[in-house]
């Protein structure tokens, strides 16, 4: 069986990701770390290096599927995948980092290669920081502030014949243009969605923004051409024309306020989705005792290098990687190894940061800092595991792909087909931007790794590690998973 394959490797020191190389048993965890990687594995199989960047302007999933895609043309790229979630791309390949980045501004998006200490170290706090979802709630407050207004002249007078100021009693041009200027506000506030969706168009690259900017600025072009065709009528002292054209205003339609509701709600999401791995670089210690000159002096981490000399006293985190010199102790390591029973160190141990000394005085060289911890290294996984795709998320970026331009093709085509049934434009017109703004499921590309995210997150908290996302879809058509005293999983 494959548990007592396993048992047999071990035993003669055989590569634990390797396990009797001519065997089809494959064990799912690294023994050590217990780090599952993607499954089934073919024999030989070796992860590639992979060159990261980071891309800027992407919006939507029809934004990463077409940098995927331009990218991928370039010569020499093997793979390439490109994450909504964390605006970054990875890149497989011999291509140039400059022929990347010019492919990715042709597509009409920015991109940067991450410099190598970047894509070594695990992601900082600051990097995490969600910063989109208050940027976003300022925009929505503002928005809704003038929405409101703008509703209440708009539908509250015309539905509900709620109260106007005395000047505006009779006066529709008047009521036409505050609407419009109201209107005009909600679009400056909300800029950003016309410029990404014009600029994804002018790059014949269309994206969910564009929907929203088509829908928005064809609402608001009809509304002002009936204002002024209002206005003629008001001068020609037809009153019927006047309330007719008073009732082909859109300037409600124009001013996007729910989108926004839901672009935050996104970024909200999104911003969630790193709090298992904040809660990951929380247990990392922000000082450290080292003996220098003979004294014991307080530092920052940063500043313990390898083969500096630390103590720990009882009750104190370690700060970095490193084998015990002097001394012994219990350390308590359950928020590595989630084993709850400390275990006994003495010298020649080794120790690891983020751990707890429990009972005893110990002094430690040590013997890997910064970014080559365990903890850093579990920390890097976890972010990494973001930046692959599954198989689900492959097929909803493909959708995405094509998605956009079908529904604008939609909307076009339901314009006509009401036009010809006779129907008056602006009643086809309404049709047409209706299909464009009920049709931007944004979820569509962000729901899959969000959903990984969150799974690699839970799965962190409860000890759990995945290294890529493949390896998380696998993991879920596992029926039977067979567990020795050890805790080792194995397949097969």
């Amino acid at each position: 069986s494959a548990l007592r394959i396993m048992r047999y490797c071990h035993r003669n020191n055989s590569n634990i990701n390797n396990p009797c190389s001519n065997t089809k048993a494959k064990p799912l965890t690294n023994h050590h770390t217990g780090i599952i990687e993607s499954l089934p594995q073919k024999r030989g199989n070796r992860r590639k290096e992979v060159e990261q960047y980071n891309v800027t302007g992407m919006s939507c999933a029809a934004c990463s599927a077409r940098v995927e895609k331009a990218v991928s043309k370039v010569p020499g790229v093997t793979s390439c995948s490109v994450s909504l979630l964390t605006n970054s791309m990875g890149v497989e390949g011999s291509a140039a980092p400059a022929d990347i980045v010019a492919a990715v501004e042709v597509a009409g998006y920015g991109a940067s290669p991450k410099n190598a200490a970047a894509q070594s170290a695990a992601p900082s706090a600051d990097a995490l920081k969600d910063t989109e979802t208050p940027r976003l709630k300022r925009r929505l407050i503002a928005s809704l502030i003038f929405w409101v207004v703008l509703m209440y002249f708009s539908m509250g007078h015309m539905l509900w014949n709620w109260p106007l100021p005395g000047f505006m009693q009779g006066n529709h041009v008047a009521m036409g243009i505050l609407q419009m200027l109201l209107t005009i506000i909600i679009m400056v506030i909300n800029q950003k969605f016309f410029i990404s969706g014009f600029k994804s168009l002018w790059h014949r690259s269309p994206n969910m923004d564009t929907l929203v900017a088509l829908g928005s600025m064809a609402s608001f072009v009809w509304s002002v051409y009936a204002l002024f065709a209002m206005t003629r009528a008001q001068v020609d002292g037809n009153s019927e024309l006047v309330m007719h054209y008073m009732m082909e205003f859109y300037f409600e339609s124009a001013a996007m306020t729910l989108i926004t509701v839901g672009k935050m709600l996104e970024a909200r999401s999104k911003g969630k989705t790193t709090d298992a791995l904040k809660g990951l670089m929380k247990l990392a210690p922000k000082t450290a005792v080292v003996i220098r000159n003979g004294q014991e002096a307080t530092v920052p981490i940063d500043q313990v290098v390898k083969g500096d000399t630390f103590v720990v006293r009882p009750g104190e985190n370690i700060p970095v990687d490193g084998v015990i010199i002097e001394g012994s102790s219990a350390v308590n390591e359950s928020a590595l190894t989630g084993e709850s029973i400390p275990v006994d160190k003495a010298a020649g141990d080794l120790v690891s940061a983020a751990t707890v000394n429990q009972s005893g005085f110990i002094k430690c060289e040590a013997t890997r800092v910064g970014e080559d911890t365990t903890l850093s290294q579990i920390i890097k996984m976890v972010s990494d595991a973001a930046a692959t795709k599954a198989p689900i998320a492959k097929i909803a970026d493909r959708v995405s792909g094509v998605f956009v331009p079908a529904v604008i093709t939609i909307a076009i085509i339901t314009t006509i087909v009401w036009l010809l049934t006779g129907h008056e434009a602006g009643y086809a017109l309404a049709r047409g931007i209706s299909v464009l703004v009920i049709s931007c499921p944004c979820a569509l590309g962000l729901a899959t790794p969000v959903a990984i995210m969150v799974g690699n997150g839970m799965g962190a908290k409860n000890g759990i590690l995945f290294k890529t996302a493949v390896s998380l879809e696998e993991a879920g058509k596992v029926q039977i998973v067979a567990l020795d005293k050890t805790g080792t999983i194995t397949s097969g």
